[in-house]
């Protein structure tokens, strides 16, 4: 069995544009006064025809609209595209469509046509539950409007996660831990909580080295967030499956989750990543970040990839241990093997179940919620 089914196969388009840039966000996303929204279905559509025609007609798992805000998308483009997705691979019996969404880009007939596309699964950026904050942060959304926007969203699909930053500038734990039980009452199935960081090449990158952005929670202030995070999280029934990642049973992210198990998933639309096994061997591709600049490519040349590289085995399993290791089902020892050819250092395995860091039954190795949280530490001991 070729490595990349032990994960499954998914689809990400990146749809580059927003109303605002954030200032907390290095994601690859840009503000435009005219999108010529056809020409971009037309980009789109000669991708998937092209990945396709590489792939062969693959069982499909997950389609993920991501940016950007991919909710100001017009509606018969998302159907356009999910009829050609349809059209060319196969999809799974339950197969996983999520499209990204803003609350202020959030109208309830435009989520009607996302819908009536295909689409079945929103993830919603409210980011905070607080005005103040929420002004800082730089959205252009009000609470209320979130909440508006929330409501929507669940009348309108049978799946909805919304993600909230923390350690947020001058929050305490306490402050946090009110708003962590909000986001419970409202939650239908998943929640992304994510600790504030300061990116470089962002305006808050910019700021903190100038020595702005007062009032940042301490680090091991922030630590104490992460971990309260996951006890709450835990007893509302909603524990991490993965670091950042909360969901009840059986409601994870099927998208995220064939990242973390390194399966294969072809990446279309500016700045887009991709792992494809093709002919035996696994690639890794790339986009051009600029929307021009894959547009153009895509139309002049014919090919959105800007970048394809051959993983190695070792680079694979390096990958595998650094994903898998996210999760708290944590890392298949046999296949970890089958990808490096030698098997973990035994004496440090054994250093780490010592220290409470990571269990392991002999077949699968974990991290324990004491090891997640100095997971990049965890790993590096383990990396040969």
């Amino acid at each position: 069995m070729e490595d990349w089914r032990h994960g499954g196969f998914g689809l990400y388009l990146h749809w580059p544009f927003c109303a605002s840039k954030c200032p907390y966000c290095d994601f690859n996303s840009h503000v435009a006064a005219a999108i010529d929204q056809r020409r971009w279905q037309a980009a789109y559509l000669a991708e998937i025809d092209r990945v396709a025609a590489l792939t062969g007609r693959r069982v499909l798992n997950s389609v993920f609209f991501g940016g950007g805000t991919p909710s100001l998308m017009d509606p018969d483009v998302i159907s356009a595209i999910l009829d050609r997705v349809r059209a060319r691979w196969v999809p799974a019996n339950d197969i996983e469509i999520t499209l990204e969404a803003n609350p202020g880009s959030v109208d309830a007939g435009r989520f009607r046509g996302y819908a009536a596309a295909g689409v079945n699964r929103i993830s919603m950026g409210i980011q905070a539950l607080n005005d103040a904050d929420l002004r800082r942060l730089g959205r252009l959304h009000t609470v209320a409007e979130a909440r508006r926007a929330f409501d929507v969203a669940r009348e309108a699909f049978p799946r909805v996660s919304f993600d909230l930053i923390y350690s947020r500038q001058h929050q305490t734990p306490a402050d946090w831990r009110r708003e962590l039980r909000e986001a419970l009452s409202m939650a239908v199935d998943h929640l992304s909580l994510y600790q504030l960081t300061i990116e470089d090449g962002t305006a808050f990158g910019a700021r903190h080295a100038a020595g702005g952005l007062k009032g940042l929670p301490q680090d091991e202030i922030a630590a104490d967030m992460y971990l309260e995070t996951q006890d709450v999280c835990a007893e509302h029934g909603m524990p991490a499956y993965e670091v950042s990642n909360h969901a009840a049973t059986g409601s994870e992210s099927r998208h995220n989750l064939i990242y973390w198990r390194c399966g294969d998933y072809a990446g279309v639309g500016p700045g887009a990543h991709g792992r494809l096994t093709l002919d035996g061997r696994r690639l890794a591709t790339e986009a051009p970040r600029a929307p021009g600049d894959w547009l153009s490519a895509v139309e002049e040349r014919g090919s959105g990839d800007g970048v394809v590289d051959v993983v190695t085995p070792g680079e694979q399993a390096t990958e595998y241990l650094m994903m898998a290791l996210r999760l708290s089902e944590g890392l298949d020892l046999a296949r970890y093997v089958a990808l490096a050819g030698r098997s973990l250092d035994a004496g440090v395995v054994d250093d780490l179940c010592r220290m409470g860091l990571m269990v392991s039954n002999g077949v699968r190795l974990r991290a324990t919620a004491a090891g997640r949280a100095v997971l990049n530490s965890v790993i590096r001991n383990l990396m040969p």
